[in-house]
């Protein structure tokens, strides 16, 4: 038997049990191992951390493909057709979700079946000998930052989640782990377990044969950012405290820099596939293996339009990737990422701007689109400019200026204070803050990170005052005015909300 077949069982899959009633079928797969006995050698460890580490490329998880969930959830991106697949995935960028959503429903399951592969590595990595005592802690920390990770993308994506911190073996266990926890516990465990990953033996930034494992510069990064974001959405007798931490973790994480000024690191670079695995400036990605048809990314030719070569050899069919008009027009007059992020198809069925910040044209991805694009989920421009926004709000513009000066120039632009007598410029962005977001954005775009940072500036009154503002010529189909209260969080997905209405409560306004 192939001890690589590790058996892993998803909570949802697990939750979903308990609506069949109390009589179901039992059966033992042949092909798999149970987690009870599969930890007999710390190879066996290793190769269960690896499968943590394979969960996280789906397009359903945090993959490059997982858009749908986040910058579509924005006003960076979405899609003008409301037919294909029962209109489901259109009802993201139109802020008209419903917790039938089976979209919606995978990416839970998906993101619990991250946590699931992380809660059976660490209930059993004890029964196991090591050669040394830091192959242990270096493996429990890759876990618990891959499981914290995660809960963070959980807790702002729904608020109150299930909090699940151990394998559940029995139906009884997964009942009684069948309510949503509320998100300051939540947040509890993500700082708890990226504190351990910060002190543990994990290098500074990993080697070129281990990209894409966690180093200690991800996890100072990413606590700096929870950090962060709990002082801008949380209890506000814990902001000063919170940001203090901020400050800390991701001025750590900046020292830990193997580079001088961000400048040194062309922006094209950062996306080179050739140079995705020794470019200094990405802190954490995934990867993906040029030329392969499993592990191969495809977000270059899947982003491409009809009738463009730019991404992929893959030819196009449609539009690619929908950006909206009202991001175009957020982009200054001059800024290098423009040009590198986004170009408009002039075909005669495609006449929309498309994404264009991740290519391969290479030989080996092909015709096929078999790209070797890698997706950062972590990189230091991200973490100067929270640096930027840290400072702001400690009262230190002077430095929060700084930082933000360091992204202006590597794209070419004036540094902000020049900026104070471009009309154009300060009536977009009056205040330093709004400045900082607008730099976050064209810096960042297509990342992921637009819908956590509108979380992040605003309160639910301000996000949804912000949002209505903007003209709804920019968002073609989609309405701007569906956006209201209600979307600050998603919906629970039918499915687990039906298993326990009480425990699972709704959301409001679902």
């Amino acid at each position: 038997m192939n001890k690589k077949l590790f058996y892993i069982a998803g909570l949802a899959a697990m939750l979903s049990v308990q609506g069949c009633g109390e009589k179901f079928l039992v059966e033992n797969d042949p092909n798999s191992i149970p987690a009870g006995t599969y930890f007999q050698t710390e190879n066996d460890v290793l190769l269960a951390v690896n499968g943590a580490y394979q969960s996280l490329r789906s397009g359903d998880g945090l993959g490059e493909n997982s858009g749908l969930y986040t910058d579509e959830r924005s006003d960076d991106t979405g899609r003008n057709d409301n037919q294909s697949n029962a209109g489901e995935p259109f009802q993201f960028n139109d802020f008209s979700i419903l917790p039938s959503n089976t979209y919606l429903k995978r990416h839970w399951l998906a993101l619990y079946t991250t946590i699931t592969r992380c809660n059976q590595i660490l209930d059993n990595i004890d029964k196991v000998k090591y050669a040394s005592n830091d192959t242990k802690a270096v493996y429990a920390a890759e876990t618990k930052f891959l499981r914290a990770m995660t809960y963070f993308h959980l807790v702002r994506k729904w608020g109150d989640v299930p909090l699940v911190t151990k394998q559940l073996n029995t139906i009884e266990e997964v009942s009684a782990n069948t309510f949503r926890e509320k998100k300051e516990k939540v947040y509890e465990l993500i700082v708890a377990d990226l504190k351990e990953a910060a002190e543990s033996p994990l290098p500074n930034h990993q080697p070129l044969a281990s990209k894409g494992r966690v180093s200690k510069a991800a996890a100072h990064a990413l606590l700096g950012k929870v950090y962060l974001t709990m002082a801008t959405t949380l209890d506000a007798a814990n902001r000063a405290a919170n940001l203090a931490s901020a400050k800390t973790y991701l001025t750590s994480a900046y020292t830990m820099r193997t580079f001088g000024q961000l400048k040194e690191i062309p922006y094209a670079d950062v996306f080179n596939v050739d140079k995705k695995s020794t470019n200094p400036e990405i802190i954490f990605q995934i990867v993906y293996k040029q030329g392969d048809i499993t592990y191969s990314s495809s977000i270059a030719a899947n982003n491409q339009a009809k009738g463009e070569t730019i991404n992929s050899q893959k030819p196009g069919t449609g539009v690619g990737g929908n950006v909206t008009p009202d991001l175009v027009k957020e982009y200054e007059d001059g800024d290098l990422r423009k040009d590198f992020s986004i170009k408009y198809a002039n075909d005669a069925t495609v006449k929309d701007y498309f994404i264009t910040k991740f290519r391969d044209v290479s030989a080996a991805a092909g015709t096929n689109g078999y790209g070797g694009n890698d997706w950062i989920l972590l990189r230091y421009a991200d973490v100067i400019l929270m640096l930027a926004e840290v400072n702001l709000y400690l009262g230190d513009d002077k430095t929060a200026i700084t930082y933000l000066n360091q992204v202006r120039e590597r794209a070419a632009r004036p540094a902000y204070e020049a900026m104070q007598t471009d009309a154009v410029y300060t009536k977009k962005f009056p205040t330093l803050k709004l400045a900082i977001l607008h730099e976050r954005r064209v810096e960042l775009a297509f990342e992921h990170q637009r819908w956590f940072d509108l979380l992040r500036f605003f309160t639910t009154d301000e996000l949804t005052t912000y949002m209505q503002s903007k003209s709804q010529a920019d968002f073609g189909t989609a309405k701007l005015s569906n956006f209201g209260k209600k979307d600050r969080y998603y919906p629970i997905p039918f499915d687990e909300y039906k298993l326990n209405p009480t425990k699972m409560y709704q959301n409001d306004g679902y």
